[in-house]
């Protein structure tokens, strides 16, 4: 490796890698390079910079004479990531007595004092540490009168038992030990750690040549970018302040002036056009040059531009995606660079409804962000109501202490869901995501009285049935009344993006999808099959409900059956439909998963209306309910445990399924289904279903004269299917692995009641992240890897796949591409996220090959 200067000059032909001096010296040097007007700098390596604080200051004079004898400097921080930020940019270093004198000819009195008051409090404030109370009465107006700059350099001395210092040298050598030194104080450290950076994080710092902003023609400071911060289009966004320096003219308080004529006052095009057109071409030509849209700190001297600093032009997730697809449109990077400039996460703001950032809002409560959009509505307290409301065309918001099975018709009426309880993969948070509805989980500070219909707020707000309120399921937070908002757009920028992102993805993505209506979405988001789809949804409907209750309680074989032909052709139905909206494409259907229990009501006065409606004893019902309550019901009677003890369940679904391949296949193509078992621990497990689903089978080939063929498959829930994987594979086409119910039996933790603690746990780096989000690659991600090997050595043609929510999860996404499995299955709103984080983990796999990516 080349020798690095530790203090090196920002120049045409200087090296400046960020890693060593810091991202904001690199970008300057480009700048400068361009051949673009910035003033002389010299960048302070990040080593360097670490010796600074440690008390080991570099030769500072002979820095010094590069800039003259009467340079006046601004030093900035330069961290190796912008994102960590760093120190505040300290104005006018190497001010004193003498300079002051020779400003005050070239200048004015007023200019002059202004200068040198305001570098003694900065100096004082941030330098000396002094407290800045001292120096309350010198408001920026009064810093320009004499007996203003002597109370300020009076202050100081009083303070600090010395005269304020006149050697530059001395100066410079102070504000660079402060400026090393407050970056490695707790609080600094604490705050950019939050920001993702690491422990270890560097940085450098930059000297540079005051362009001063004052001078006998137009002079001033000012902020401009040429993208619109909210979408990403062509626009001119700044302020400008005339005989202002830096950051002034962002500063509350200051009559600044625009960028652009504009009817709403003075601006600096009205009295400077040259400027603005000098900026517009300094933009274009850094944009090209440094392959980004950027934001510049400027400066006028005497109708002069400088150019002080740039950075990545402010933008919003939408504005980020149009502005990476325009510069690989114009050439400045290639389209592999523009799926790395795009978070995935962030796509998610471009699907939902989102707040509007210049809106008001009055936030009443904070939970976990489960579900993103943002939805306003009435409240209500039951699905009922929430159905109700539907059919009055009411928008409304379903609050519940959480969700259950029996709200899924409630949330499909709802426009938003705000609960009490639950984490990351709580029933509200799961089904919340599957329908793309807003959705907030986990939202403590609040108090929900059901039998008078209110919500209580932690600071005692009171709101009751009817009310208005909006849901924020993007960052978490529930607001009063109505809030404006932003409406998605999926065109234009994003459907560009998305097709490249399907060119460079080498791994399926499929969707999680139970209803007709989430099929249509996956179609639209371009899934290549149904990667899970939950049968057991589709018995919550009114009518198919009842008629699910009455084989719970039927007593005898043939009582179930009886209930269970009544379903199959609405089952049969369902799949059909499935079929026709995919078209030929993989449709998995995992039978029948949870407990009997969760079909049947809870409170008494539920129960009630059950015996009413069923001409039965309300004590019958009760009974019922208590003989199927469990412990610990996820670990009890459900999944394949539920179809071997009662096996006319996964009978009556097969027969609907098949019959459903039969009908759909006269269309088109044949339909080849893929039918998934729940919750499988023995290989045992697996023999007597498919024995099972091959009568069936052969039943319905019989009846109808239609050959067919499906695949079978074991969902990998449990630690055991997981290790033995191998002996699953062998009866099996595919290998499925739910890692949520995985990674709640793997740490065993509840996954409705980990948000109590996981914040205390990640803050306390117990875990590096929640393992209900990001999948935990050291042990579930261990567990996948070895039923990946066991099982493709019992079997090498099995598929292999992920359908919890981890599927959705860009990091896990990364994980599963880079474990050679076949595909991905997460909600149809997150299949976007999906297509475009395997897309970069491929980019990314590839570029550490070719290197053929443009750097920035």
């Amino acid at each position: 490796m080349p020798k690095h200067a530790q203090i090196q000059r920002l120049g045409k032909d200087a090296e400046v890698p960020a890693a060593l001096y810091g991202a904001r010296a690199s970008r300057l040097a480009k700048l400068r390079a361009l051949g673009l007007p910035v003033p002389l700098a010299y960048a302070v390596s990040v080593p360097t910079v670490q010796g600074i604080a440690a008390g080991h200051i570099p030769d500072l004079a002979q820095l010094l004479a590069h800039f003259g004898e009467r340079g006046i400097l601004s030093v900035r921080s330069s961290p190796v990531e912008r994102e960590w930020g760093g120190p505040e940019t300290l104005l006018n270093i190497g001010l004193n007595d003498n300079i002051h004198a020779n400003l005050r000819h070239r200048l004015g009195d007023e200019a002059a004092n202004a200068l040198y008051c305001r570098f003694v409090q900065d100096y004082s404030i941030h330098v000396a540490r002094l407290d800045g109370e001292a120096f309350d009465g010198l408001s920026d107006e009064a810093c320009g009168r004499a007996e203003s700059l002597q109370a300020a350099l009076a202050i100081y001395e009083s303070e600090m038992d010395e005269r304020f210092p006149q050697d530059p040298v001395v100066q410079l050598g102070h504000v660079l030990r402060s400026m090393a030194r407050a970056w490695e104080g707790t609080t600094a450290r604490i705050l950019r750690q939050a920001r993702g950076a690491p422990s270890d994080a560097g940085l450098g710092l930059i000297v540079q040549r005051m362009a001063i902003g004052l001078g006998a023609g137009e002079s001033g400071a000012g902020l401009v970018q040429f993208v619109k911060p909210s979408t990403g289009e062509t626009a001119v966004r700044g302020r400008y302040l005339p005989k202002g320096q830096g950051r002034d003219a962002m500063l509350a308080g200051r009559v600044a002036s625009y960028i652009t004529s504009d009817k709403r006052g003075v601006s600096l095009e009205d009295v400077n056009p040259g400027a603005l057109a000098d900026l517009r071409k300094y933009g274009e030509i850094a944009r090209m040059g440094c392959h980004d849209a950027l934001r510049f700190e400027f400066t006028i001297e005497s109708g002069k531009v400088w150019l002080l600093d740039a950075a990545p032009a402010a933008r919003s997730p939408r504005a980020a995606v149009q502005i990476a697809v325009d510069l690989a449109g114009d050439g400045a990077i290639s389209r592999k660079s523009a799926l790395l400039r795009v978070e995935p996460r962030n796509l998610q703001q471009l699907l939902h409804p989102q707040i509007d950032p210049e809106a008001p809002a009055d936030v009443f409560a904070k939970g976990l962000a489960a579900s993103p959009g943002a939805a306003s509505g009435r409240i209500v307290f039951s699905a009922t109501a929430a159905q109700a409301s539907a059919a009055r065309e009411e928008p409304s918001i379903l609050v519940r202490h959480e969700t259950t099975p029996e709200d899924i018709r409630g949330m499909h009426s709802a426009n938003g869901v705000l609960t009490e309880r639950g984490g990351m993969t709580s029933h509200a948070a799961v089904i919340a995501r599957g329908l793309g509805l807003p959705c907030v989980v986990g939202a403590s500070g609040i108090r929900l009285n059901f039998r008078n219909k209110t919500l209580t707020t932690a600071d005692g707000k009171v709101f009751s049935e009817g009310d208005v309120i909006t849901v924020d399921g993007t960052n978490g937070v529930a607001m009063i009344g109505e809030v404006g908002m932003v409406r998605p757009d999926l065109d234009g920028a994003f459907a560009t993006l998305m097709d490249w992102a399907h060119e460079f993805c080498d791994i399926d993505i499929r969707a999680n999808a139970d209803t007709p209506s989430d099929a249509r979405m996956a179609r639209v988001f371009g899934a290549t099959g149904i990667g899970l789809c939950r049968t057991e949804h589709m018995f919550f409907q009114e009518d198919r409900l009842t008629v699910m209750r009455e084989m719970i309680f039927a007593d005898e074989v043939a009582d179930r059956r009886a209930a269970l032909d009544r379903l199959l052709p609405m089952q049969r139905s369902d799949f059909t439909e499935l079929f026709e909206i995919m078209q030929g494409m993989p449709v998995c259907i995992r039978l029948f998963d949870p407990p009997l229990h969760e079909f049947l009501p809870h409170s008494r006065e539920a129960m009630q209306e059950l015996a009413e409606a069923m001409d039965l004893p309300v004590s019958q019902v009760i009974a019922r309910a208590e003989d199927l309550a469990e412990f610990n019901p996820m670990l009890g009677m459900r999944g394949v445990r539920l179809g071997i003890v009662m096996p006319e369940i996964y009978e009556m679904q097969a027969r609907a399924i098949f019959e459903a391949t039969v009908k759909g296949s006269q269309s088109g193509e044949p339909v080849v289904p893929e039918i998934m078992i729940p919750l499988v621990s023995a290989s045992r497990e697996v023999e007597l279903v498919k024995a099972r689903l091959d009568a069936v089978a052969s039943e319905v080939q019989i009846e109808t004269g239609v050959k067919f063929t499906y695949r079978l498959g074991a969902m990998v829930e449990t630690p055991r299917a997981a290790l033995r994987a191998g002996e699953l594979a062998a009866n099996s086409a595919f290998l499925s692995f739910g890692t949520n119910d995985l990674t709640q039996m793997t740490y065993g933790l509840s996954r409705d009641d980990a948000g109590r603690f996981m914040s205390a746990y990640v803050n306390l780096e117990v875990f590096p992240e929640d393992p209900f989000h990001t999948l935990d690659v050291d042990g579930v991600g261990e567990l996948l890897l070895l039923a990946s090997e066991r099982g493709r050595a019992a079997n090498p043609d099995v598929v292999l796949s992920v359908c919890g929510e981890h599927g959705g999860d860009p990091a896990s996404i990364g994980f599963c591409r880079d474990a050679g499995f076949d595909y991905v299955s997460c909600s149809p709103f997150r299949v976007p996220i999906a297509y475009l984080a395997a897309a970069q983990s491929a980019v990314e796999g590839t570029n550490k090959k070719t290197e053929d990516l443009v750097v920035t």
